[in-house]
């Protein structure tokens, strides 16, 4: 049986490129002659690590980083990238930047459960376009239960010490390799790839970077 090509992917669920990337390296993954199978591995990477645990109103959060103008323009250009990959950005419906340090640990344990995918792929389109806050306790236990978390871990995960252990480590892993930045795609533990590339770029490295690992894997 064919070994799936693993891609970790350190990010963050407040991150539209995020979001973006995810779903550029899935259309790729879609056409004909791509490898498979291919297994993502979600990492933590929080962009605003001393954000309050109740976040920040939105509006106030973007016009201190941006200015309000600069912001409104960042959305609009937002808005058109994500509707060349299927992403309805719903920004005028997202009133709060939130802490994403629960939701990382919710990932967490959607790995442990075998689901991680399923929740990673949620919590993009709660927040983005859905308007949720999915810095709430509450609202992460209904993601959850949405896509088939077990209760019990999933109550671990968000108020244990277990998963805050294991997010903080995580995070730590990629500091050490120097991410600044999100979407950061790992392959073969060899090959780095920053951003939200473009399919082309996937179709044309992706195939080549899996013949590599099954050579690796024939010579082991």
């Amino acid at each position: 049986m064919q070994q799936p090509l693993s891609i970790t992917v350190y990010s963050d669920v407040i991150c539209p490129w995020c979001y973006v990337g995810k779903r550029r390296l899935e259309a790729a993954l879609a056409e004909p002659g791509m490898p498979a199978p291919v297994r993502l591995a979600w990492r933590p990477f929080e962009l605003n690590p001393d954000m309050p645990a109740e976040g920040v109103e939105r509006k106030v959060y973007r016009a201190r980083k941006f200015g309000a103008a600069r912001s409104a323009e960042l959305d609009a250009r937002m808005l058109a990238i994500g509707r060349e990959v299927g992403i309805a950005f719903a920004f005028d419906h997202m009133e709060r930047t939130p802490n994403t340090r629960l939701a990382h640990r919710l990932i967490w344990e959607a790995d442990r459960q075998g689901r991680q995918e399923a929740v990673v792929d949620q919590l993009f389109a709660a927040y983005f376009e859905q308007g949720l806050d999915i810095g709430r306790a509450d609202v992460l236990a209904q993601i959850a239960a949405a896509t088939g978390l077990e209760a019990s871990g999933t109550a671990q995960a968000l108020a244990g010490s277990e998963s805050l252990q294991a997010v903080s480590g995580l995070e730590q892993q990629g500091y050490a390799m120097g991410i600044q930045g999100v979407p950061f795609f790992v392959l073969l533990g060899k090959y780095a790839v920053e951003g939200a590339q473009p399919p082309a770029f996937w179709r044309e490295a992706l195939p080549k970077i899996a013949a590599e690992a099954v050579q690796a894997h024939g010579t082991a």
